[in-house]
């Protein structure tokens, strides 16, 4: 109860000082503070949108002219989703555990490996190091298209086909996490490290305790990007999963209304699993971004 009055007591103090603010502002001001929230308005409709089209009866997801919002919202689209798989040997549910468990892993030994390898080519230089740098970058040249053949055979031959290390392993590298990450740790000076190893501190401590502190901001940034690649890729579940049962939510979904004969069948499933699909990415998304611009306002070395 006292979490919840203090909750309230702060969203009072914030409505306050929001109208004592707005009572001193000029004209300019105005029109600024009017302008931007109907920018903001606009750009929330496509949330607005996903969220209707999802409880949207079948009759409604196919009105002309189409309706924004939903008139009478039903159950019935997650209800169908659900029961699709009932009569199949994989449940719905084992997609959905299986793209938690890869994302996970995954996201998390993204920001691990580009943060390491980050520090490496930054703080310990080593011949041959800038040359390492520039094949990372030249990686970005490359379509993931171009490397499926390749992937393939290093997949099939280390053995992790129909394991969750096919789906975990191939997407690790990150160059541009490496990238982004890298421009970060240059920017700490090298002098707060020389005194932390004069007092003592091993490797890992400093690279855990000050680096990895000062550029947070690029965590946050690297953990929504690799996030949003990971929960949405199919590439693994079509390339490197002959099982049904080790393949992830985003191949599911896109199997939901392939190879039909109409474009009609199952199009409220569709709308469901699209907005099942959305949903985690936009808490990570907010969840991270507030942490992005907290940690790049009160950043730094001082």
């Amino acid at each position: 109860m006292e979490a919840v009055k203090k909750i309230g007591s702060n969203i009072k103090w914030k409505i306050g000082m929001f109208f004592k603010e707005f009572k001193t502002m000029d004209k300019t001001q105005y029109f600024l503070l009017f302008f931007l929230t109907l920018l903001s308005v606009f750009m929330l409709l496509p949330i607005v949108y996903i969220f209707n089209h999802a409880f949207k009866p079948l009759h409604e997801l196919f009105l002309f002219p189409p309706t924004f919002i939903v008139r009478s919202p039903t159950w019935q689209n997650f209800i169908e989703l659900l029961s699709l798989t009932q009569s199949e040997f994989v449940p719905v549910s084992r997609y959905i555990f299986n793209s938690v468990v890869v994302t996970i892993i995954t996201t998390f030994s993204m920001v691990v490996t580009s943060a390491f390898c980050a520090y490496a080519l930054s703080k310990h230089k080593f011949p041959g190091s800038n040359a390492v740098f520039s094949l990372i970058m030249l990686s970005l040249l490359f379509v993931p298209t171009v490397i499926q053949i390749p992937r393939f055979v290093v997949v099939q031959s280390i053995g992790i086909m129909n394991t969750y290390w096919g789906h975990v392993l191939p997407l690790i590298a990150m160059p541009v996490g490496v990238f982004l990450m890298k421009q970060f740790i240059d920017q700490v000076p090298d002098e707060l490290m020389e005194a932390a190893k004069i007092d003592g501190a091993s490797e890992l401590r400093i690279f855990f305790q000050i680096v990895i502190p000062i550029v947070t901001p690029a965590v946050a940034t690297i953990a929504i990007i690799s996030f949003q690649t990971v929960w949405g890729d199919i590439e693994t579940s079509q390339l490197f999963m002959q099982d049904e049962s080790m393949k992830t939510l985003p191949y599911y979904m896109m199997s939901l209304t392939a190879n039909l004969a109409n474009t009609v069948a199952r199009q409220g499933a569709a709308a469901a699993g699209a907005l099942i699909m959305f949903l985690p990415q936009l808490i990570i998304f907010l969840f991270f971004q507030r942490k992005v611009i907290a940690t790049m306002a009160h950043s730094g070395i001082k």
